[in-house]
């Protein structure tokens, strides 16, 4: 009987125990909170509210109930969104612009009190839309071309600037897509097409003028032969007339003798052309 109850009183002590570490490690648990690497803590206190320091990496300690630990993300993290924006010249303009940001950890209480964890989303869009749409108007739809380069970075200064106010960092801003509207892009293609007209036009003009000083130059180049054989006959009479004659009977018979269908009678002058001299 004495040994029973030894075994429940040992067995009640160890319940006890076992029941107080139990608390014990939940309190502890409770009290304690980790920050991991590329994050920081802000401490919410019920009587205090947000405490104006920022919690670095590693396990800290704070009042169970009283204290509320908020863990933001201060890694550089991308963001993308699109904006449908007006020219100088009333063209409409798609545009995708990415920029990579962070938040001023210094600056994190005031962030949460004013923005909450979801800051970048809140502020991001609204501002990159405001931004694309002041940089945007200034130029005309064409010149968005040409100069990418001067418009980038107008984006990239003036997006800075106003995310500067919010407490928030752009490491990089970009502009990845740009497009034009339909009614844009019919004109564009449009002029192209006219200016490859244009070009042929002008090519088919100048190849026409080639082709008339070509028939002028060939033109005065017959009338000074046809002058220097006047002038050569006038001076010579028809001697030179003779003398042609006697140039082209001869070169006539050379042909003639050359040929091996063409036969020549013994008597008469008289050509016979062997028609099946090849047999």
């Amino acid at each position: 009987m004495g040994s029973n109850q030894a075994a429940v009183s040992f067995l009640t002590n160890l319940a006890r125990v076992a029941l107080g570490v139990g608390a014990g490690a939940t309190i502890v648990n409770s009290a304690l909170y980790t920050v991991d690497g590329g994050q920081r803590a802000v401490l919410f206190d019920r009587f205090r509210g947000v405490i104006d320091e920022t919690v670095g990496e590693g396990t800290h300690f704070l009042i169970p109930w009283l204290q509320k630990p908020y863990i933001f993300d201060i890694r550089t993290r991308p963001h993308t969104f699109s904006s449908v924006s007006g020219t100088k010249d009333l063209q409409m303009v798609n545009l995708t612009l990415r920029v990579l940001s962070r938040p001023e950890v210094e600056r994190l209480p005031q962030i949460f009190k004013t923005l909450g964890l979801e800051y970048d989303e809140k502020v991001l869009p609204s501002i990159g839309n405001e931004v694309l749409k002041a940089v945007v108007a200034q130029f005309n739809a064409d010149q968005l071309l040409t100069e990418r380069p001067h418009v980038s970075a107008l984006v990239r200064e003036s997006l800075i600037r106003r995310a500067k106010d919010f407490n928030i960092e752009l490491d990089d801003v970009a502009i990845t897509h740009l497009s034009y509207g339909a009614e844009f892009s019919r004109a564009v293609e449009q002029k192209q097409v006219a200016q490859q007209e244009a070009e042929r036009s002008k090519f088919v003009v100048a190849k026409a003028e080639q082709e008339r000083r070509a028939a002028i130059i060939r033109a005065q180049g017959e009338s000074e032969a046809a002058k220097l054989i006047s002038e050569a006959t006038a001076a010579a009479g028809n001697d030179l007339i003779e003398l042609r004659k006697i140039e082209a009977s001869r070169e006539i018979a050379g042909t003639l003798a050359k040929s091996p269908n063409v036969n020549y009678l013994p008597k008469g002058n008289q050509v016979l052309f062997g028609l099946g001299g090849g047999r």
